[in-house]
């Protein structure tokens, strides 16, 4: 969980996306809140969802392996809800729709 946690982390530091980190091993509300806006389609077969588990505001993106294939190809500012920045590789593939 915590390699995921820092890639995820890392990535969006090093594109400058800016992010809420919420932790939900020592805030009961950020655990509860995450618990709550996790569509159960998303949810595990027993037990709660463990992080990472992405949003945008409170519109649920998400776990790694969904953000890991946004990344592997090309639409991570799609996955997340943003426009990529002029002249990004990630723009380019997106404004060609080849998602």
């Amino acid at each position: 969980i915590k390699k995921q946690q820092q890639d995820v982390l890392g990535f969006l530091e090093a594109n400058k996306i800016e992010f809420e980190e919420k932790d939900i091993a020592a805030n009961e509300e950020n655990r509860k809140w995450m618990r709550e806006n996790v569509p159960e389609d998303s949810r595990p077969a027993s037990g709660n969802p463990l992080p990472p588990r992405l949003f945008n505001d409170s519109r649920y993106l998400g776990d790694y392996d969904a953000f890991f294939e946004a990344r592997e190809n090309n639409a991570v500012y799609a996955f997340l809800g943003l426009t990529a920045p002029p002249g990004s590789k990630v723009g380019e593939h997106l404004l060609t729709g080849s998602l």
